[in-house]
């Protein structure tokens, strides 16, 4: 692994929930393997169990309700105000569960990233765990990517794989895909933090500079950050 840089990357972190992805992101900061400055976590609902989460951990926390606008475009103008308040080097995306705006994408291109419950680009959208189920997939998994204006199609920078084992049920399922999210999110970050992957402005993954033709299995990762 890189050494850590000197300064902290600064981030802001966007949840719609519980906050489990924010939660492995905190501890990872709080071993001292993640050199990032978590500088706020933002919600765009008030009852997200993952604003407690942020708050027990002494991180600014704020509420952008996104039924206080007309359309989403004016939530979104809201929230990119919210958001540059706290001047972040990258923008963290975890079970943010709105759709966001092109121009409000276009603003944070190539420093927005978000994790999603299936192997990208199979199953985007919602529901991802039955839907593997019902369609009889050998595997299942979670991928982090770059965030574009399409759904859950920005250039993906790595992935972890989960078996679909006999008997799975949509929740047990999830679990186990949660479990791989936890490790492969502060990864990503992490290399995020180190330099190590950008998009170009051809909207491509580049890993040490490099275009990525397939995306980082996390399997042949030998050291994680947590």
């Amino acid at each position: 692994m890189s050494d850590p840089v000197n300064v902290p990357l600064p981030v802001v972190v966007l949840i719609s929930g519980r906050g489990s992805n924010l939660q492995a992101i905190i501890n990872c900061v709080q071993s001292g393997n993640l050199p990032v400055e978590i500088r706020a976590v933002i919600s765009n609902r008030p009852e997200a169990a993952g604003l407690r989460l942020a708050a027990d951990a002494g991180i600014h926390t704020e509420v952008i309700d996104h039924t206080g606008y007309t359309d989403r475009a004016a939530f979104d103008r809201a929230l990119q105000q919210g958001i540059d308040r706290h001047a972040p080097g990258l923008v963290i995306l975890a079970g943010f569960m709105r759709i966001l705006t092109p121009a409000f994408v276009e603003h944070y291109r190539g420093r927005m990233l978000n994790i999603h419950p299936s192997l990208l680009p199979d199953f985007p959208g919602l529901d991802t765990h039955r839907r593997v189920l019902e369609a009889g997939a050998a595997e299942h998994g979670a991928s982090v990517h770059f965030v574009t204006a399409a759904m859950d199609g920005g250039p993906v920078i790595a992935r972890a794989r989960v078996p679909v084992e006999a008997g799975d049920t949509p929740e047990s399922l999830a679990a186990r895909v949660l479990e791989q999210e936890h490790r492969l999110y502060p990864l990503a970050i992490l290399w995020y933090a180190l330099g190590r992957i950008r998009e170009d402005a051809g909207g491509c993954a580049l890993f040490d500079g490099a275009p990525l033709s397939a995306p980082v299995d996390m399997a042949g990762i030998d050291e994680l950050p947590c």
